[in-house]
């Protein structure tokens, strides 16, 4: 099978339709040359335009901010006791940033920062942690900063938690190759109650 360049369409002797062809190369978006023309094409299908670089203390301005949404931290629901307290916030997420055994990394889409994400241990488990910007949900930006971090963080195995009602990042981690194996209980501030998680695990 081979393929033709029409403009900005692939044709295709053995498929009859131009338009399936156009579809599938603008969800690859591969770098490659086909008939002397350059295509792009990611290897991140989900969003081709995530990219991730090591946090920095003037990201915690914009993330706390994320992390105010009151539907966000419902569904996070493991939440610190007081959102609103920014000195806390600032305070605790320097410290991370500076640990060495945290990979704390911020999430762009094109120029914006739209979340972070996070590989940190605890008694020697490593563990993800992620918050996208409640006004980038549902664009599969969750899905390929993990998968970005997944690809050069080499701590095997690494675990997620996820609420028990949290959907959305229950596919996440099923995307990514994670595998449920197990639930837990814990308080969760953001609802004020003892709820179930569930546990993630990748090898």
């Amino acid at each position: 099978m081979f393929y033709q360049l029409r403009g900005n369409v692939f044709f295709c002797p053995l498929l009859l339709h131009f338009l399936v062809i156009e579809i599938v190369v603008e969800k690859l978006y591969l770098n490659t040359v086909i008939s002397g023309k350059q295509i792009k094409v990611s290897i991140m299908p989900e969003h081709p335009n995530i990219t991730l670089r090591k946090t920095v203390l003037a990201d915690l301005e914009i993330f706390f901010v994320f992390q105010l949404d009151q539907e966000a931290n419902h569904l996070a629901a493991f939440t610190s006791k007081d959102p609103t307290d920014k000195a806390a916030y600032i305070q605790k997420y320097t410290k991370h940033a500076q640990d060495p055994t945290i990979n704390m990394c911020t999430i762009f889409m094109d120029d914006v920062i739209v979340g972070s994400i996070a590989k940190f241990e605890i008694e020697g488990q490593a563990e993800i942690t992620y918050w996208i910007d409640k006004k980038y949900w549902g664009q599969g930006v969750a899905t390929s900063a993990l998968k970005a971090l997944l690809a050069n963080e080499p701590a095997r195995p690494i675990l997620g938690r996820v609420a028990f009602d949290n959907l959305g990042s229950q596919k996440v981690m099923e995307k990514c190759g994670f595998i449920r194996i197990g639930e837990d209980k814990g308080f969760a501030n953001a609802r004020q109650a003892e709820i179930e998680e569930y546990i993630y695990k990748l090898m």
